[in-house]
């Protein structure tokens, strides 16, 4: 079964994603269907993912903004046959993710704007799997390949990755370490959403957040007094 995004995860890339959105020549936002959204061919018969698609670059730390509805949900998946069956119900916790779902008791639609970053590289699938899958078959769905690029931006890695790696207990050697991961761990294996534990994964990304945010506010504050002698 694939994991969930907690409302705390996605408030917090959504956060990362105004952050960085003046950064433009190292990383993009793309709103996926442009003016059309992220809709299936009953609702907007006009929407061609794919060809959106064609003559893009994506890279790590891009963000795809899905513009839709509680009607229809956004899964990422890196598993081809998941993706080909428009169905996640068997897939891995390391390989699918669902960043939104749909509310079936909802009468009337809300319009709901998902962010979803790109944090590893290679082959990447979307789709909507609900109303068992008829969405997808009805062309809610694309692929695309995410390059290096600029790699990660430091607010999309784990603060983990930047503390020294653990030496194997019975080596004795520190050089015997265990190899970092490109992808934050957050993002992977996040928690499921009836879990006890499901804000924790989300929670300890946001003293990392602060602190950034409070390293660049003192940058400002000591250009102060250079600005009044001024």
């Amino acid at each position: 079964m694939s994991r969930s995004a907690s409302p705390v995860l996605l408030l917090l890339l959504l956060l990362v994603f105004v952050f960085f959105s003046g950064y433009v020549e190292a990383y993009k936002n793309y709103t996926v269907g442009d003016s059309l959204g992220w809709y299936d061919k009953l609702q907007k018969p006009n929407v061609n993912y794919q060809k959106w698609v064609a003559g893009k670059n994506f890279s790590l730390g891009d963000f795809l903004l899905f513009n839709t509805d509680n009607n229809h949900s956004v899964v990422q998946t890196y598993n081809f046959t998941t993706y080909k069956h428009c169905d996640y119900d068997d897939a891995l916790d390391n390989d699918t993710y669902q960043w939104s779902s749909t509310d079936p008791s909802a009468t009337d639609p809300v319009s709901v704007t998902v962010p979803v970053p790109l944090l590893k590289e290679g082959m990447t699938y979307f789709f909507s799997s609900d109303y068992d899958g008829w969405q997808c078959k009805h062309g809610q769905h694309f692929k695309l390949n995410v390059s290096h690029g600029q790699g990660l931006p430091p607010s999309l890695k784990d603060p983990a990755d930047d503390a020294p790696a653990p030496v194997a207990p019975d080596s004795g050697d520190e050089g015997d370490a265990a190899p970092d991961t490109v992808v934050p761990a957050n993002f992977n294996n996040p928690k499921e959403e009836h879990d006890n534990e499901e804000s924790s994964g989300s929670a300890s990304l946001l003293p990392f957040f602060l602190h950034q945010l409070d390293y660049k506010f003192s940058g400002i504050l000591a250009l102060l007094p250079v600005v009044f002698v001024f």
